[in-house]
């Protein structure tokens, strides 16, 4: 495989998939989830970064394709690996900009309202690792 500087890479490489998502949070601390419709699940809003998308573009553009919510990512509040599918997440905290945020919680969503550093975390999709 050649990239398009012309460096080779062998065809074996390990694949990931990166996503972005937004903690959106509101002045009075309340916050954004959605309700997946596969599993039930409250998650955060996001999606898969595509190739030629800055993380943060994909934050806005899945928040709003998710919720009608339009946001402004701030802070990388956390990294997060799903060692059973290879999928690494990327979440910014966010100022809602238009709409109304609703509350959750996970632990995505406790990490990003804490300021000191980010945080990164492995998973198996469901519980953490580590």
């Amino acid at each position: 495989m050649t990239d398009g500087n012309g460096r080779h890479y062998p065809n074996d490489l390990p694949r990931h998939s990166v996503s972005a998502g937004g903690a959106v949070v509101r002045d009075d601390g309340r916050m954004l989830a959605i309700k997946r419709a596969d599993n039930g699940e409250w998650v955060l809003p996001g999606g898969i970064v595509e190739l030629d998308e800055d993380p943060r573009d994909t934050v806005r553009r899945e928040v709003l394709e998710e919720t009608g919510v339009t946001v402004e990512p701030g802070q990388l509040t956390g990294v997060y690996k799903n060692m059973r599918i290879g999928v690494v997440s990327l979440v910014f905290r966010c100022r809602p900009v238009s709409g109304a945020a609703q509350p959750a919680f996970a632990i995505r969503l406790i990490d990003a309202l804490e300021t000191d550093e980010p945080h990164i975390r492995i998973h198996d999709g469901q519980h953490l690792l580590s």
